[in-house]
């Protein structure tokens, strides 16, 4: 197959309706190869229908896609790896044998996928454990065991749908460095998540799905740029001095008290211009204070208090 596309994935106004329900909504995404790219919003946004829709799982009700250059994931179905939301393992099987079984499914040769196999419960910290049924793993030892089966044909396209989900911070960290090592071997990675910070770390770009809808598509700096910068002072006499400063947008009084104040900065102004300018201009200050925002803090700008945004913490 000719496939001279520079993105893994293209979604043309794909929407997906059960009945009167709508699950996503007219949605369009470009994937670009060799990216980390994460699908988030709360539980229930309609990142996992995303995902089916582009493995073929389920038919969009309107709108179309490609995947690697092919109208359809099972065209090219040996070069995808998938590790499905709901995880499952054979649980009389050994560790190595339930990885080599999914390589094999790919088109691995026997010897190959049992060495594939062992090297990759070595590199991740389940060398003692490839000989032991599944079984007797824990959760998290599972959940790893079953990602390791997803990628181990060496796939140029992964997508993960909750990967994070029930893992324990130390296997959560296992997890990222899962995902890095994929990329840097040339894979793009697609996952979903409802936990922002997982995609802080480690994304090149995000889709922002909230309600069925996008409600951002872009990177992370870009997110980040749609959060007006406020800054937090306090031990000001003069808030119509503060004011006129240069690349203060907005001045508003502040629950710290007397004196304190919440500056917004206008687009291109640099926050730290501020204190500066204060100490140029006279203005005492007694506290300063800013901080970056977070994909959390995106979020809620973005989407406000509709969204289950208990979900996201």
């Amino acid at each position: 197959m000719n496939d001279t596309s520079p993105y893994a994935v293209e979604l043309r106004g794909i929407t997906k309706r059960y009945g009167d329900f709508t699950a996503v909504k007219d949605i369009n995404l470009a994937v670009p190869k060799g990216s980390i790219y994460g699908f988030l919003g709360p539980n229930g946004a309609g990142k996992t229908t995303t995902i089916r829709m582009i493995l073929d799982i389920v038919k969009p009700t309107e709108g179309s896609l490609t995947v690697l250059g092919a109208p359809t994931a099972m065209d090219v179905r040996e070069r995808i790896g998938y590790l499905p939301e709901e995880k499952g393992l054979y649980k009389k099987m050994k560790a190595w044998g339930v990885i080599a079984y999914f390589a094999k499914l790919k088109g691995m040769k026997g010897k190959a996928a049992k060495a594939r196999a062992y090297e990759l419960l070595e590199r991740y910290g389940l060398g003692d454990f490839a000989d032991k049924k599944v079984e007797t793993l824990s959760k998290g030892m599972g959940q790893k065991v079953q990602v390791l089966a997803s990628i181990a044909h060496n796939p140029e396209f992964v997508i993960l749908d909750e990967p994070f989900s029930g893992l324990d911070p130390s296997n959560q960290q296992v997890m990222e460095d899962v995902i890095k090592d994929m990329n840097e071997a040339g894979a793009t990675i697609v996952f979903s998540t409802h936990v922002m910070s997982h995609a802080e770390r480690i994304c090149d770009r995000i889709l922002l799905i909230a309600s069925a809808e996008k409600v951002f598509d872009g990177t992370i700096d870009e997110a980040k740029s749609l959060i007006p910068k406020i800054v937090h002072v306090e031990g000001v006499e003069d808030a119509i001095a503060l004011g006129a400063l240069p690349g203060v947008g907005d001045v508003r009084n502040s629950d710290e008290g007397l004196g304190a104040y919440d500056v917004t900065m206008l687009e291109d102004a640099n926050p730290q211009d501020l204190m500066r300018n204060c100490f140029q201009n006279g203005i005492e200050l007694t506290a300063f204070s800013y901080h970056e925002p977070t994909l959390h803090d995106v979020f809620l700008h973005l989407v406000g208090d509709d969204a289950k945004v208990a979900t996201l913490r």
